[in-house]
């Protein structure tokens, strides 16, 4: 991840469109050219290709000190934050009928800016919830308050979910896995340097806030905190660590209700999940270790720490949605001092966010429709087309890969499904019940509504052609159980930007590389290549091509274990492979569909820049971004990608074309030996 039925076209078409695509280079921009005043002039190519293809606009951006990080995607999401907040505001101004999409936005949008009515109601939406944990007696009593919260969409001990059986794409299941910290990664609990160390104190310090606010006692709050802390060590010694998340097989574990009860009997499975209604008798267990320690902690742990957890949960869950004491130590805590923010983003930002996990296809449905033209769809669908064709010649022209397969491997990326720009059928909402009153319910009742709607997946066929992104979402991604690739219309946006005006060059480099021949690689990393062309986990590969693959895989984590970040760290290369075999593959597979281009033929520079030049750039483009040292020291230890800096960086050493175009020697710092350049697909 990166991050409506695709056009079929035929042949001919195919070819007209790839080799001699309609969009020319433009030379009259409304605001210039969209790459030549990002170069930093100071810095050659050959020593930090990021650097010099985003510097310039780096140094005179700095990071506001309400954001993380600032860049493109940050450039893109203010433009899609004005489009969404005019169409929230026009409907929070109307009276429209209730259920209906204007009137969820509307009334949403009012509570969530509504801050007199929050901060008068305090924990008060709460209240409730927090009476029947205070009211716990029993393990039994555990058990049923951890199924409440997680309807609530809490979830506390475990994390629970319904999606595609990885061994039979046709039904959906129950995931069950591991979960329940408060702290993003299990590292968090354990590491011992510095860094780590001063956030574990501060999150004993944060939890002892938040609960001294909620029960009006410091003395309790402390000790509560510190108790929250060491059960939760404990629930993450039990974790796996990121990389090892990685292996679909070992994560695989299908069990009846009556194995689940022999694990973790204590957390009374039949009667709990009936409530949530539930009924299935076979689940997928993720971790079962983690399953068989959390059953030693519900029955040996006293009742009081477990209350303690449970409350903290549950308010750490809504703090950004109560009064704004409690949003503003959410914000100190996991904002501040984890990532480095120096201020709150403003209310009505914050708003739209909630607003998009509630009703994300309410708010897609009006933005295609405003901002993602025919024209601009056809132009993506046709891109999607031409690097899908050049993937296929890649595969034929392996020279690691045996013949059959390489069939197999064809037969996949052909049945691999593209959706592009928005889904054929939006979710109804209309049984939500949002309204005026109170922000807080407001999302309780979206977190219901949207567990409602995965169980009742349960009953139903598999829905091959629902989205998991919504439209006006900067992102993309491939899902391996339905063997597809989804581009929301909002990944193509150049911002500042008609889309017309944006040459091929950059697009290729932009959307081709960094987007769609990244997730169509996805399908082929050390993860997805093990599902077969109909999304099941199931090996196709022959034993030499399998051991030719993890020797080049092997290559790719060492390159990446090397590099150093903010000094001392070091990206995870075995977490991280996948985005790093995407982002490879997307490179080498978009250029050379845009070597099919009139722009590429023609050869004409743009701005200086020659095509090549220009494809290389348009995908460093596509990462221009920085972030504060807190929030790329967060990353190292929770993201399966590697810093942004280093997806430019790492695949461009790779590729011998950008050694062309930049007249790279070995006298430059990214040079690595042509022996030495990883290649896979």
């Amino acid at each position: 991840m990166k991050f409506q039925s695709i056009l079929l076209l035929t042949f001919l078409s195919f070819l007209i469109s790839c080799k001699e695509s309609t969009n020319q280079p433009q030379t009259n921009h409304s605001q210039g050219d969209v790459l030549g005043s990002h170069i930093d002039t100071t810095i050659e190519a050959g020593n930090d290709f990021f650097e010099y293809a985003n510097g310039g606009w780096l140094k005179r951006n700095p990071i506001p000190a309400s954001e993380n990080g600032w860049g493109i995607f940050n450039l893109v999401a203010e433009e899609n934050y004005g489009r969404i907040k005019k169409i929230s505001e026009e409907a929070s101004s109307t009276n429209a009928a209730k259920g209906t999409p204007a009137q969820q936005i509307g009334d949403f949008f009012y509570s969530a800016m509504d801050s007199t009515t929050i901060d008068q109601l305090g924990v008060k939406p709460l209240q409730s919830q927090l009476d029947k944990i205070e009211g716990i007696k029993t393990i039994q009593d555990i058990a049923g308050m951890i199924t409440d919260l997680q309807v609530l969409g809490v979830n506390p001990a475990f994390d629970m979910g319904i999606g595609q059986d990885m061994k039979n794409s046709e039904k959906n299941m129950v995931y069950l896995s591991q979960g329940g910290l408060g702290l993003p990664d299990r590292d968090y609990y354990f590491n011992t340097d510095t860094r780590t160390k001063n956030i574990r104190s501060e999150y004993v310090i944060h939890v002892s806030k938040m609960l001294g606010m909620v029960y009006n006692d410091t003395a309790k709050a402390k000790q509560m905190a510190a108790s929250i802390l060491t059960l939760e060590t404990e629930m993450a010694g039990a974790h796996k660590k990121l990389e090892e998340l990685r292996d679909p097989y070992a994560n695989y574990n299908k069990m009846t209700s009556a194995q689940l009860n022999s694990i973790a009997p204590a957390l009374n499975w039949n009667e709990n999940l009936k409530k949530m209604g539930i009924t299935v008798d076979t689940f997928i267990v993720g971790q079962p270790n983690y399953y068989k320690k959390l059953q030693s902690l519900i029955s040996t742990k006293d009742i009081n720490t477990w209350k303690a957890y449970l409350a903290w949960q549950l308010v750490t869950s809504y703090a950004p949605y109560l009064s704004s004491k409690f949003d503003q130590e959410n914000f100190h805590f996991y904002n501040e001092i984890m990532k480095g923010s120096k201020e709150q983003r403003p209310r009505w930002k914050r708003a739209l966010d909630a607003q998009e996990d509630a009703l994300g296809d309410a708010l897609g449905q009006l933005f295609v429709k405003e901002y993602f033209p025919e024209k601009t769809k056809k132009r993506y669908e046709d891109l999607v087309q031409c690097i899908v064709e050049s993937y296929q010649e890649h595969i034929q022209k392996l020279d690691w890969m045996t013949d059959s397969t390489k069939q197999k491997a064809l037969t996949k990326l052909n049945a691999i499904t593209k959706k592009v720009g928005y889904p054929s059928k939006w979710k109804d909402y209309s049984k939500m019940d949002i309204n005026r009153t109170s922000y807080c319910d407001n999302i309780m009742q979206s977190r219901k509504w949207h567990l409602n709607y995965e169980i009742e997946k349960l009953s139903k066929p598999v829905d091959r052609m629902e989205w998991g992104m919504t439209p006006q979402t900067y992102n993309a991604y491939y899902n391996p159980s339905n063997n597809e690739i989804v581009l929301p219309a909002a990944i193509f946006t150049a911002p500042g930007y008609k889309d017309e005006e944006v040459d091929d060059a950059v697009i290729y480099g932009y959307v081709g590389a960094s987007t769609i021949g990244h997730e169509l690689t996805h399908g082929f990393d050390d993860e997805g290549r093990q599902f077969d062309e109909k999304g099941n986990l199931k090996n196709w590969w022959s034993k030499a091509d399998e051991l030719k693959f993890k020797q080049r895989a092997d290559l790719l984590i060492e390159q990446f274990n090397q590099y150093t970040v903010l000094d001392s760290l070091h990206p995870n290369g075995k977490a991280t492979l996948g985005e790093n075999i995407a982002d490879l593959g997307g490179i080498v597979i978009a250029l050379d569909a845009f070597k099919k281009t009139k722009q590429f033929k023609e050869g004409k520079s743009i701005a200086g820049l020659t095509p090549l030049q220009r494809y290389f750039m348009g995908y460093a483009y596509g990462w221009m971004q920085t972030r504060r040292p807190e929030t790329l020291a967060n990353q190292l230890l929770t993201d399966v990608h590697a810093p942004i800096f280093l997806r430019v960086n790492g695949p461009m050493s790779n590729c011998d074309e950008w050694y062309q175009a930049f007249n790279v020697t070995p006298q430059h710092k990214m040079y690595r030996d042509s022996s030495s350049r990883v290649r896979i697909w």
